[in-house]
């Protein structure tokens, strides 16, 4: 199937049906009936509000698809088909190479030590032009040297990651632990380098301010934490759109850049007020994981979402669903887990919670529940969805109007 997004008018009873959950979660599970669990399902109309809300909330700056928080190769094509989506961030090299195939731009999102995918990259002039590497030392350009040394292999495009992280005061280092390139000295520095070795081509920039785009500032019924989430987030954008802006242009005194990425879903607009930023990389939103509903400042559609089946009645009080463990990335806590979202008032077991083959459910909804019954859940970001699925049912207009495989549907798992 062909999904188009671009498509402005969705039939009058997707409209925002998201917004009423008695309606929303009982149409799909009449339209995906005959289907056996577990079920994922895309909401077309969903999934066009986010793709065109994201749109914007960026305000003209383009969007590089993050496909790790995807893993749909059909949705990336279908984005990439929107005016204002333009590129791909990838996961891994391998994965990289898999969308060169269709797809020209693909800058990928962390360093690689896959020697076999250097190999392929470095031999093929065409895979070489589409895609750049992501580096932070010297150490990662000896590596593709050992592989392939220069003069052997193509010029292999590349992009300096600089550390977003705020070191706060009190609070310490905030954000992920990613590049080492935190002042903008040390990346003019290791751009002078990059531009020196043969065999390479510095052509991008990047900076993925996590503690702002990936840290929820309004979360539910923790109003402490989100007081104090957007007090750090306040002072952290303005230090990294300082620092940035100095560093892409200390950057740019050695070489012309083609890109300048930043961001993600949880700051679309503020990475686009920082002028030094060419491009935003953000994928999840799309989706709308349960992740997004703790943000203040957008409210995506649940785009996707999973059914499972209630297969025993341990007591009159309990229900128990096959499966259900899809846990998050990040640090352990009830916000990785999966949030059961229909039938309302069902409740994990604070012993079990979910479980890879079971999760028992309590609360006032369990009693009335049979086996045989579906219950749905919402992802807590977006990507690591696709890992459990073969496929999702794509809903239109209250039927199931085709299938899209996921990378595991396509016999593809590459990390």
């Amino acid at each position: 199937m062909t999904i188009d997004l671009r498509k402005t008018g969705t039939p009058a009873s997707d409209a925002s049906d998201w917004l009423h959950p008695d309606k929303y979660w009982p149409s799909l599970t009449a339209a995906t009936a005959h289907l056996d669990a577990p079920v994922g399902a895309l909401h077309l109309g969903a999934l066009r509000h986010n793709a065109l809300d994201m749109l914007r909330r960026a305000h003209g700056t383009p969007i590089r698809v993050a496909s790790k928080s995807l893993r749909v190769r059909g949705i990336v094509e279908a984005l990439l088909a929107m005016p204002g989506y333009h590129g791909v961030l990838a996961y891994t090299l391998a994965e990289a190479l898999w969308l060169a195939e269709t797809v020209d731009d693909v800058v990928v999102g962390y360093p690689t030590a896959e020697r076999a995918a250097i190999r392929r990259l470095a031999s093929d002039p065409e895979l070489a032009k589409r895609v750049t590497l992501m580096v932070d030392s010297p150490a990662q350009l000896d590596l593709v040297d050992a592989v392939l040394p220069p003069g052997k292999r193509e010029s292999i495009r590349v992009c300096l990651e600089l550390d977003a992280s705020w070191n706060a005061p009190l609070l310490g280092h905030l954000g992920v632990r990613r590049s080492p390139v935190h002042a903008p000295e040390d990346a003019a520095a290791l751009a002078a380098y990059i531009v020196k070795r043969p065999g390479f081509e510095l052509v991008g920039m990047m900076a993925y301010e996590a503690q702002i785009a990936g840290v929820v500032n309004q979360p539910a019924g923790r109003p402490v934490d989100g007081a104090v989430n957007r007090w750090m987030q306040s002072r952290s954008m303005p230090e990294l759109r300082e620092r940035r802006g100095r560093a892409v242009a200390a950057v740019r005194e050695i070489v012309e850049l083609e890109f300048v990425n930043g961001g993600g879903t949880g700051s679309l607009e503020a990475t686009h007020a920082d002028t030094s930023v060419t491009e935003i990389a953000a994928g999840s939103g799309i989706f709308g994981g349960h992740l997004f509903d703790g943000y203040q400042h957008f409210t995506p559609a649940p785009a996707a979402a999973w059914a499972l089946d209630i297969v025993r009645r341990p007591s009159r009080d309990h229900a128990t669903i096959l499966g259900g463990g899809w846990v998050a990335s990040g640090p352990p806590s009830a916000d990785r887990l999966p949030k059961i979202v229909w039938p309302e008032g069902l409740v994990m077991e604070p012993r079990e919670m979910a479980g890879e083959v079971q999760t028992p459910v309590s609360g006032p909804a369990a009693r009335r529940m049979k086996v045989g019954d579906r219950v749905w859940l919402r992802h807590t970001k977006s990507g690591e969805l696709a890992e459990h699925l073969n496929e999702f049912a794509v809903v239109d207009a209250g039927e199931v109007v085709d299938t899209i495989p996921t990378y595991r549907g396509e016999g593809k798992a590459f990390l």
